[in-house]
């Protein structure tokens, strides 16, 4: 099968014109890598707002590191995790995560691995998939991964990037990664405008007034 090709100029032009509309978005908001690791759990299924809600809540009980929470009730947590949804898994995931987090030998073990061995380490995890993993490389271990999601393939699809929307993960993530090369400081700020432009514009039912990808798009 030949692997999919994506135009490098295209993309940058794209990148170019959503940071001209929104500006950069600072992303990810947390105040360590772990607390984005728990974040890109946290936000399966969910809006960021609720996320925040139940990291506010984990700080609040002083537990937002991995030996508190794999210390705290199970109950207790999933109720702290309640405004994220789907809580008792959440937090089941969470503690699976905690654990392994703990036995990889933490931060500074994890930092020192390849981008690969570390990605296939994330992904042994229970419940952390591609997007969670590659949440986790960008954000938490400033990898050149590109993070693609729903969004990510929705506008891709509209602007005709794209024959279909449900194109599978790893496909479009080598083909984006091709065409822009290893650029974290790119990656972050690209995926977090894509993001953005999702909630403002490029909806479900797409919002063209005022979209400033309106040129070239196909709706």
């Amino acid at each position: 099968m030949t692997a999919l090709r994506l135009p490098a100029r295209r993309l940058r032009s794209v990148h170019d014109r959503l940071l001209r509309a929104y500006g950069s978005q600072h992303w990810w908001p947390a105040d360590s890598p772990f607390e984005v690791m728990v974040g890109a759990i946290l936000t399966q299924n969910t809006a960021w707002s609720n996320v925040e809600r139940a990291i506010a809540n984990l700080r609040r009980q002083r537990c937002l590191g991995p030996r508190a929470i794999l210390a705290a009730d199970p109950a207790e947590l999933a109720d702290w995790l309640r405004p994220s949804g789907y809580f008792n898994v959440k937090a089941r995931r969470l503690r699976d995560f905690c654990a392994w987090y703990q036995a990889a030998g933490g931060l500074r073990r994890l930092r020192a691995l390849d981008t690969q061995v570390l990605r296939e380490a994330l992904l042994s995890v229970k419940g952390v998939g591609p997007e969670t993993a590659d949440d986790m490389l960008l954000y938490a271990f400033e990898r050149p991964v590109f993070v693609i999601d729903a969004y990510t393939r929705r506008l891709f699809f509209r602007l005709g990037l794209l024959e279909s929307a449900k194109l599978g993960y790893e496909p479009l993530r080598h083909a984006v990664e091709r065409a822009l090369g290893e650029d974290v400081s790119l990656f972050n700020e690209f995926h977090a405008l894509i993001v953005r432009h999702a909630k403002e514009h490029c909806r479900a039912r797409p919002v063209c007034t005022g979209c400033p990808l309106a040129r070239g798009c196909r709706g």
